[in-house]
């Protein structure tokens, strides 16, 4: 085992406290295109199709772009890998606290992670914006396909929305003043499969090495914020976290 990991896991098991942020890199090993990268996401749909203006708009007409993206987003067999199960293995054995992410794929939870703090929403969920219902989203994508769009609440008849943020939608002020408390207050804060570029969540490991945590930072490529690490760690998430993980746990 690389010595390196060994002494950030070594930090993590002496620690108080840890939280995790996670991005892009770490749903991509599980088959989910990149949004920003070239030849992803948003190479291949216009960004403003999935705004909140569009949404207001025509939501029957959103709800059916929506139903093409996420196709195409779910293409193949999308499941949560070795890094989002390391995660959910640190949290149960109460080596972890919460994992902020910026994913919208669910994929976390899935895996077993209880404590997720999702800063761009989850699009595996839907919201009905009149009485506050969220319900899993794969019962309103359904109704949606068989010509129901937009798809309504079974409670209220209001109009369902995805849960996930769009464009020229705020971020949930809950998740965000959730994810900046976890790194003013954490011991260890590690990052995994993010360039640390998209704000707000590429200040939180900064947030976090001020208030005297433990920075991990684990990504295939340098990152925005390597210096204020004190562990960056190059190298596949889905190997490295495990390792990490095999590292406290023994």
């Amino acid at each position: 085992m690389d010595e390196r990991v060994r002494e950030a896991g070594n930090a993590l098991a002496g620690a108080s406290s840890a939280a995790a942020l996670t991005g892009a890199g770490v749903s991509t090993a599980s088959g989910v295109p990149d949004f920003r990268s070239e030849g992803g996401v948003w190479d291949r749909y216009d960004e403003a199709d999935f705004s909140l203006r569009a949404f207001r708009r025509d939501p029957g007409a959103f709800w059916e772009r929506w139903l093409a993206l996420t196709d195409d987003l779910r293409a193949g067999d999308v499941a949560p890998n070795a890094a989002h199960r390391a995660l959910a293995d640190l949290e149960s054995a109460g080596w972890l606290d919460a994992v902020v992410t910026q994913n919208v794929d669910g994929l976390h939870a899935a895996a077993g992670s209880e404590n997720v703090v999702a800063l761009h929403g989850r699009g595996d969920l839907a919201v009905c914006r009149s009485c506050g219902a969220r319900v899993d989203a794969e019962g309103p994508r359904e109704r949606a396909r068989d010509g129901e769009p937009p798809p309504r609440c079974r409670d209220c008849d209001g109009v369902l929305e995805p849960d996930a943020v769009l464009f020229g939608q705020r971020l949930p002020e809950g998740a965000l003043a959730r994810a900046r408390a976890l790194a003013e207050d954490t011991g260890v804060f590690l990052v995994a499969g993010t360039s640390l570029t998209v704000e707000p969540a590429a200040s939180l490991p900064l947030i976090a090495a001020r208030h005297g945590a433990t920075v991990v930072i684990v990504n295939d490529e340098e990152t925005a914020h390597d210096d204020a690490a004190d562990y960056p760690l190059r190298g596949d998430v889905t190997e490295v976290l495990p390792a990490l993980r095999d590292a406290m746990l023994g």
